[in-house]
């Protein structure tokens, strides 16, 4: 006796197609504008500068007798420089009256020294030889008088020319300094000045160095570089312009 057995077969199960929604979201953005219009405005201000005033004075320089002029070491040379000056001008802020001190330059046109010659030098008692000269060329003449105190002070600048009648003359020898009624010391050279009395009358010294030139023999003979001393009588005037 036999048996046939059927197996059932588990149907397949059926493949299902499914596809997700497409969802679709809608936002909705306000925006809010709030406009403001500016409004520029120029503002002008008015500013008032008050220009200093000041005063002119008209200034005269003069060189008297009794003066002195030394280099290196060698003595001083006395010295009559009676006939030298010059012009020159001024000018004072009204609104400051605690300075005193007075601004001054003077014009080289008009400023003149005279040259050291036999009629006007003397070394150790003697006139300078006639055939020896030494012209004196201003450069610059200016600085400060305090009228109350007497005080000078003037920047001088000028070239000294040594020469020999004709057949010898030297590069000029620059010379610089300040012109003091104080008193002033170098390493070789000292002077002592006075301040400006109610007459106008002053002493003015000034201690320079000397640097050499191109000449062997002036460098030689003053022993370059060396100190140089001026030692001025002289009188100054100042008068107000306005």
């Amino acid at each position: 006796m036999s048996c046939k057995i059927n197996y059932l077969r588990s149907p397949l199960p059926c493949k299902l197609c499914t596809k997700k929604p497409k969802v679709r979201r809608r936002s909705t953005i306000f925006f809010s504008f709030s406009s403001s219009e500016k409004q520029l405005k120029t503002i002008s201000t008015s500013t008032s500068i008050e220009t200093p005033t000041t005063e002119a004075y008209s200034v005269s320089f003069k060189t008297e007798k009794g003066c002195k002029l030394g280099i290196s070491r060698y003595p001083d040379f006395e010295y009559d420089a009676e006939g030298g000056g010059g012009t020159g001008i001024g000018a004072k802020v009204t609104q400051n009256p605690a300075n005193n001190d007075l601004p001054v330059s003077f014009d080289l046109e008009t400023l003149y020294i005279p040259p050291l010659t036999s009629s006007t030098t003397k070394f150790l008692g003697l006139p300078l030889p006639p055939f020896l000269k030494i012209d004196i060329v201003p450069e610059a003449l200016q600085g400060s008088i305090n009228q109350e105190s007497g005080k000078v002070d003037l920047e001088f600048k000028a070239k000294f020319l040594f020469s020999a009648g004709s057949f010898y003359k030297a590069p000029p020898l620059l010379v610089k300094t300040v012109l003091t009624s104080e008193e002033i010391k170098g390493t070789m050279k000292s002077g002592r000045g006075k301040r400006l009395d109610k007459e106008g009358k002053c002493r003015l010294v000034g201690v320079a160095t000397v640097d050499p030139i191109d000449d062997f023999l002036m460098n030689s003979f003053l022993g370059l570089p060396t100190e140089c001393l001026a030692d001025l009588n002289a009188v100054i005037s100042i008068s107000s312009s306005s």
